[in-house]
């Protein structure tokens, strides 16, 4: 643990295996640009030490004693907590991922991923984006509409009726050039829409998108 962590990403990890935590220190603490500033063992510990470090990121395993990773989650939610969390897990179920992802968590990684990558998910989530990993993006958002609640037909937030079918786009999984050829528009036209369609419903890419419109039944 370094003494100034200033200009660094600053990182609790928990997990209640020893050598995961102690094998992930080693991988950050490698590299300056991150500063582990606690670990703990289980769900509990994770809440005490995020809320005593107020870290950037939270490494959280999903399966620990005491209290689980979502159960972790939902804590700090309900405190609102500021922090970035990236669920480490062995293996995980998409309505798991969803639940997280509900609950706040940036990403989602298992723990058997080469180091580059989990420098690169960390990087990712501390500027903002998600991480999802392997998890396909049609899988994900089948998994959020089965747990969306119905909502009114009319909630449809301004959005035009060429904006709901992009979404519907979206929601399959299509990038820009297919939903422009499904649609017949330019891909550019494409961009636009998206850009129209996110500052419409406050939301800044894809995976937030897909959230809202699961919540809304869009």
């Amino acid at each position: 643990m370094s003494n100034d962590s200033k200009g660094s990403i600053r990182i609790v990890i928990a997990d209640d295996h020893s050598i995961v935590r102690e094998g992930l220190r080693l991988i950050l603490s490698a590299d300056p640009q991150f500063d582990v500033m606690g670990q703990a063992a289980d769900g509990e510990e994770a809440l005490r030490m995020t809320l005593l470090h107020k870290p950037d990121i939270l490494l959280l395993d999903v399966d620990m004693p005491r209290m689980t990773g979502l159960e972790t989650l939902k804590k700090l939610a309900d405190r609102d907590v500021s922090v970035k969390t990236i669920v480490l897990t062995a293996s995980i179920e998409n309505r798991q991922i969803v639940e997280a992802l509900q609950l706040g968590a940036r990403g989602v990684i298992r723990k058997e991923t080469p180091a580059r990558v989990l420098l690169k998910c960390i990087h990712t989530v501390f500027e903002g984006q998600y991480w999802l990993g392997q998890t396909a993006f049609s899988d994900l958002v089948r998994g959020l509409q089965s747990l969306a609640p119905t909502v009114p037909e009319n909630a449809k937030f301004g959005l035009t009726a060429k904006e709901l079918q992009v979404i519907g786009a979206v929601l399959e999984g299509d990038t820009n050039k297919a939903i422009g050829e499904r649609l017949s528009i330019s891909e550019q036209t494409v961009k636009n829409h998206l850009t129209n369609i996110f500052n419409k419903l406050g939301v800044s890419n894809r995976l937030e998108l897909a959230l809202f419109a699961a919540k809304h039944r869009l």
